[in-house]
């Protein structure tokens, strides 16, 4: 274990001598995104609920942009009980072993938002959130962030204009071929070292939702961007669960009422929040490109083989339920 390991933990202990002391229990939540993203407004909102319907029994310290722990340090932290709360992006569960997470990563899966949710808040999304208990992660909600577009130092348009082209990925399988699939070159790296990264020249590009490209200021090196819309970005809002369930029932109950609220507010502000970011990124000078029918329908034919690519290794049989609620098989 890490030095930081073993003293966050003691600070954890201290926490729950406080709380029997009557002091409130502090509970950290971190992400690596902007507070002005969908999550980042979402963790603050959960932090207003959370102490208003614990009744000051509960205090949340919100950390932002990767300041406590970067997306390469975040899940040990929450199984070390260094971190309470997490909403790592969906991708970061088949490094951990739960590969069928990785079904999310599949380009042109979903058609709107729609499908997403009937995914996420129906019976397969339990089943998804449950594979994480064995790895000690209680799952408790999906969170919308959005779809993404491709953005790059030249300009993109034609599947020819991806040769090359060094793309900053998650670390995901699925992501890796998508990027193979387009003559690019996966690189994976940490979210919070992408503005640097582009910076150096490390990188060519990038696919991130469009709020999440300018609360970063990608912008300063990304003077394109093609809204391909090719592939969702959503997170699971996690705990750990000896910490979850050792909680009192009371204060539960309050974490729980607010993190239903909360994601409620975030799936309802994703569309806009990424509509006024491509807004933004025009107004700031970067070439936004909208594909005619037949280049995008040229960029889905070169990406659906992807699909048939990664299918045993996210499960068939959950990969056809996903298809049939979504109908995704009937296009």
């Amino acid at each position: 274990m890490r030095w930081w390991g073993w003293l966050l933990l003691i600070y954890l202990g201290w926490g729950w001598i406080a709380e029997a002391r009557g002091e409130p229990l502090v509970i950290r939540f971190s992400h690596v995104v902007s507070e002005e993203t969908p999550k980042g407004k979402g963790a603050l909102r959960f932090k207003e609920l959370a102490e208003q319907y614990t009744h000051g029994a509960v205090r949340v310290e919100v950390f932002a942009n990767g300041s406590l722990f970067d997306d390469r340090e975040e899940l040990e932290a929450l199984r070390l009980g260094a971190v309470h709360l997490l909403a790592p992006s969906l991708a970061k569960f088949g490094p951990l072993g739960v590969r069928a997470f990785e079904l999310f990563d599949l380009p042109y899966l979903f058609r709107s938002y729609e499908a997403v949710r009937r995914v996420t808040e129906g019976e397969v999304g339990r089943r998804l959130l449950g594979l994480l208990e064995e790895k000690g992660i209680k799952g408790l909600a999906f969170w919308d962030n959005g779809f993404k577009v491709f953005s790059a130092n030249r300009p993109l348009r034609r599947l020819e204009d991806f040769q090359g082209l060094k793309i900053r990925v998650q670390p995901s399988r699925v992501l890796e071929a998508q990027v193979r699939r387009l003559g690019g070159v996966p690189k994976v790296l940490p979210f919070s070292e992408l503005h640097r990264a582009l910076r150096m020249g490390v990188v060519d590009g990038a696919e991130n939702p469009p709020s999440n490209f300018w609360t970063q200021r990608l912008q300063e090196g990304q003077r394109y961007v093609l809204v391909s819309n090719h592939g969702y970005l959503g997170y699971a809002v996690i705990t750990n669960k000896q910490f979850w369930e050792q909680l009192p029932t009371e204060v539960r109950r309050g974490l729980e009422r607010a993190l239903a609220e909360t994601t409620a507010y975030v799936n309802q502000i994703a569309y806009e929040e990424n509509a006024a970011a491509l807004a933004a990124i025009r107004q700031a000078g970067v070439e936004v490109v909208e594909p005619t029918p037949a280049e995008r329908a040229a960029l889905r034919a070169a990406l659906l083989p992807v699909h048939e690519e990664m299918a045993e290794r996210i499960g068939r049989e959950i990969l056809e339920e996903v298809y049939r609620v979504t109908g995704f098989a009937a296009e």
